[in-house]
């Protein structure tokens, strides 16, 4: 009688167990239109691996140019930019078909894009060429190529369209680009090896880290629409950790994190008095960062210990660390902020990583999902989420 009354309390709790498990589980079910890919530019592979984020499966290998490295978004179309460093050139992906519709040749060895919040033009840094490569995406063809600064890394659009800020590594310093205009409109003397560069949302400054000297530099923009006069300055060198290799900025715009790759650390930078707040250590080798739309949690790929961090923002802290696999960079988040994808750079493959509800009898926040072959050197990784039109739908 005793073993059968264990019996019957048993099973229910099983079954409970069984019930909440799979529910946390189970994707959300987004209807029959919903798409949501990530694309991941695979560097010796020459392809895009494309990940479906309803199911966590490889939907789809696109062949691209030679050597494709940096990706990008439309915001408003259905469209993905690969830029193809080896081939001199940039894919254009119909997201809708993931398929590549069109291919535009730019300049000398090209690593990242960035395209305008309008999603009509963007900007492509030709390290080989000392240019920059401006291209309108409604026709696929250049409107022009800006001289700019030697070997320069990154060019980054602001928030409003009328500024593009470039890092030229090669000469430590920064070009402001009248968006406009085309042209050139200040060439900034910055710290050494500038590279990452972010502006804030009201596009009123921009920071740009320079790994050769741990500093962070803050750009005031000014377009100078009074009189024509434009008053584009360095505000402030801020000493961070060593190495900064990358920048992250809270989508408030109030806080900017530095991966300090040397020093095993992020900086916090206050970014309305330009002042260091902080430091902590993350791991070994923090190389990308990411930041969660509700400006409450920091993601950070320690390239060196094949980790993910977790820093609590408001708390000020560190709260977990995630095994992931070989040699861990890019970082993006699935649109529901649910899931964190993991390029492992030396493995092939991207980590999932769930962000769940704690409970009871899981205590536990974040857990590994499924880990997703892909390419040959993953080195870039972008989100995208959409309505399929009704005519793609046939």
């Amino acid at each position: 009688m005793r073993k059968l009354l264990i019996i019957i309390v048993l099973i229910p709790l099983l079954g409970g167990l069984g019930w909440w498990y799979f529910r946390e589980q189970a994707l959300p079910d987004y209807g029959p239109a919903y798409r949501e890919y990530a694309y991941v530019t695979n560097g010796k592979s020459n392809t895009v691996s494309v990940i479906d984020l309803r199911t966590f499966e490889l939907a789809k290998t696109i062949a691209v140019g030679l050597g494709p490295t940096g990706v990008a978004a439309n915001s408003k179309e259905n469209e993905i930019y690969v830029v193809n460093t080896g081939s001199n050139n940039v894919s254009v992906i119909d997201a809708e078909k993931n398929a590549v519709v069109a291919t535009v040749g730019v300049h000398g060895r090209p690593y990242f894009i960035d395209v305008s919040e309008d999603g009509k033009r963007a900007y492509v840094a030709n390290s080989g060429s000392a240019n920059v490569s401006v291209i309108d995406l409604e026709k696929r063809v250049v409107l022009g190529n800006v001289r700019v600064g030697a070997a320069p890394g990154l060019a980054r659009v602001s928030p409003d369209g009328e500024t593009v800020v470039v890092s030229n590594r090669g000469d430590n310093t920064v070009s402001v680009i009248d968006a406009k205009l085309l042209r050139v409109r200040a060439t900034l003397p910055v710290c050494q090896q500038p590279e990452d560069i972010v502006v804030l949302p009201d596009s009123s400054k921009a920071f740009v880290a320079c790994s050769g000297s741990s500093q962070v530099a803050s750009i005031a923009l000014e377009s100078g629409k009074k009189g024509g006069v434009t008053s584009d300055r360095v505000l402030a060198l801020l000493d961070v950790g060593r190495t900064p290799v990358s920048l992250a900025l809270k989508p408030d715009g109030g806080e900017l994190m530095v991966c300090d790759f040397e020093s095993d650390s992020i900086s916090i930078i206050e970014t309305g008095n330009d002042e260091v707040g902080s430091s902590a250590l993350v791991g070994q080798h923090p190389t990308r960062g990411v930041i969660t739309r509700d400006n409450s949690r920091l993601y950070v790929s320690n390239f060196g210990s094949d980790s993910v961090a977790v820093y609590d923002i408001d708390v000020g802290k560190r709260i977990a660390t995630m095994a992931v696999g070989s040699r861990p960079d890019g970082l993006a988040l699935s649109q529901d902020q649910r899931y964190l994808l993991v390029l492992d750079t030396q493995a092939g493959d991207v980590t999932v990583i769930q962000k769940r509800t704690p409970r009871k009898l899981e205590p536990t926040e974040y857990s590994l999902l499924t880990m997703i072959p892909v390419g040959l050197q993953p080195n870039g990784i972008v989100v995208k989420s959409f309505i399929v039109s009704p005519a793609a739908k046939k």
